[in-house]
């Protein structure tokens, strides 16, 4: 009697197969990269990793149901000029969204503000040029502060967004600044709770300019 046939499964049937037995991350489409751009707030000073704002960020963005990887890029002491100076170093060329979050060691420095204002146009006119979104993180000098100086270092952020059509977080600090159970003892750094308040406030701003890249 003859053998009968071997019955082979057609091509698309197996690559159905292997599909299905792979896990679902191996299928899922690379998140897309948010760089954060920063000096010791973003690099999570006197924090664990896991509560500094980077990782709050990812976390919130996960919470918002945004398929991103946030990437931190802060170094403490860090002034729009270092930023500047690390910038190509700072912000690999895979990311999609940077989040620019720079000017407050210029702040407390008493830089003049129109030195910082052409700092950041720099940082950001030329991540534009290399196609990354921007979401500009702005800051509230606090009161103490002298009016005048006060205001034309606040309507930098605001100045440098609207020329490039960035996207703007007016105040990095909203909602945690001279609060003293959201900061560190320094009375500057916000502590966990206080990121974890920096984090919700920013997340969507960045969802909203990834969705805008889409």
């Amino acid at each position: 009697m003859a053998d009968t046939p071997t019955s082979f499964p057609s091509r698309r049937a197996l690559i159905a197969a292997l599909a299905l037995a792979l896990p679902q991350s191996a299928l899922a489409a690379p998140r897309r990269v948010v760089t954060v751009l920063g000096d010791s707030i973003t690099a999570g000073y006197g924090l664990p990793a896991a509560a500094a704002l980077p990782a709050r960020l990812q976390a919130e963005l996960d919470r918002l149901g945004v398929s991103a990887l946030v990437r931190g890029a802060g170094v403490s002491g860090d002034t729009t000029a270092g930023g500047l100076a690390r910038l190509d170093f700072s912000v690999q060329k895979d990311t999609a969204v940077c989040v620019v979050a720079l000017g407050g060691n210029d702040l407390l420095q008493g830089q003049d503000p129109k030195r910082t204002k052409a700092n950041l146009d720099r940082i950001v006119a030329r991540l534009k040029a290399r196609k990354i979104a921007v979401v500009l993180a702005g800051l509230k000098p606090p009161a103490v502060i002298g009016r005048a100086y006060a205001r034309e270092f606040e309507a930098v952020f605001a100045s440098v967004a609207r020329a490039h059509g960035a996207a703007l977080y007016p105040n990095l600090l909203a909602g945690v600044a001279q609060t003293p159970d959201l900061n560190q003892r320094d009375g500057f750094h916000p502590n966990a709770k206080g990121v974890q308040v920096i984090a919700r406030g920013l997340a969507p701003v960045v969802a909203k300019t990834l969705a805008a890249r889409a």
